[in-house]
């Protein structure tokens, strides 16, 4: 079997490949050459950057293309239904950046909370802004999740550490699922909302999340409260985040990811309060040979004819 892989992998997920016995090509390709070149492989293995689109995954059905893999856990950047209409299996890796995105919201909320961006940006120019720096404490702050999944459980449980209290919004996921992780369902995203200290958001973008975090419900928050999102650009409407930060209707906010990446200048880097970073959430090493192996064994699993136990478009198949 021949696998194509277009993005940066963990040497640990290629020798999973190639003990298997897979002919392996490993070679970043523009949309065009992949284009080209996809008919060729029996599987194509990606993280974020390659795009495998209506056509590619066309391409790809007129020739072997049985499986297409994502290291990773949000898949869209893979035009999934298509796939399934040709019954091209997708993949994925939901648990293999867990920890690392958890650990990454817990990160902002106390740079957030601490003001450790504008305390380094300050001492580098000779200040000395103590005075200026008093922050909060986590300890006994109410958290609030946008999605109860792998990642948000991970990241409850990260903040009971902290000695939080944890609330979560997930309608697909019921009240005694969530208390096993000694989290409380809330069952209206407006009462959530109202009760945080610090909401982190750990959903993909859907037509129904798009804009999830709006002018509406920053106006609901506490104006002492932050947001974090290391999940998906496009669930925040960050014209109304900034606006929402920049009138002081909320603390501040801290993202990894924006509907446009890059986001280029954006007005959210010209205010302190905010905090960015290039959507690195699942970017540790630890993170990326986790998923990059998880996501080869699927793969290794669909050629072979089992049953994957990450078959993301398995619904639409049957």
């Amino acid at each position: 079997m021949k696998t194509l892989i277009t993005d940066k992998m963990a040497d640990e997920a290629v020798k999973v490949l190639e003990d298997a016995g897979h002919a392996i090509t490993y070679q970043e390709m523009d949309a065009e050459t992949l284009l080209k070149e996809i008919s060729h492989y029996d599987a194509l293995m990606v993280r974020s950057r390659t795009k495998a689109t209506k056509e590619i995954v066309e391409a790809g059905a007129k020739g072997s293309l049985k499986v297409i893999g994502r290291a990773g856990i949000g898949v869209d950047n893979i035009d999934i239904k298509t796939a399934a209409s040709l019954g091209i299996k997708v993949v994925n890796a939901p648990t293999g950046a867990t920890v690392s995105v958890a650990e990454l919201a817990i990160g902002h909320m106390l740079s957030l909370s601490r003001y450790l961006t504008v305390a380094d940006a300050t001492m580098k120019k000779g200040e000395w802004a103590k005075k200026k720096l008093k922050g909060t404490e986590l300890h006994g702050k109410t958290l609030g999740l946008i999605g109860c999944g792998n990642i948000g459980r991970q990241t409850a449980c990260f903040a009971q550490a902290f000695s939080m209290r944890v609330i979560g919004y997930d309608p697909y996921i019921s009240k005694e699922d969530m208390e096993k992780d000694n989290i409380k369902k809330v069952d209206e995203l407006e009462s959530l909302v109202r009760q945080s200290d610090v909401i982190s958001m750990h959903i993909p973008h859907i037509e129904k999340t798009h804009h999830i975090m709006n002018e509406e419900m920053f106006s609901l928050m506490k104006p002492t409260a932050f947001l974090i999102n290391c999940a998906r650009g496009g669930t925040v409407d960050e014209h109304a985040l900034y606006h929402a930060v920049k009138e002081k209707k909320i603390a501040g906010a801290a993202l990894d990811v924006f509907e446009k990446e890059p986001p280029g200048d954006t007005d959210l880097l010209h205010l302190p309060n905010i905090v960015l970073t290039p959507h690195i959430g699942a970017n540790t090493k630890e993170g990326q040979i986790r998923a990059g192996t998880i996501c080869a064994e699927q793969v290794d699993k669909a050629l072979k004819g089992e049953t994957p136990d990450h078959w993301v478009n398995k619904s639409m198949m049957v």
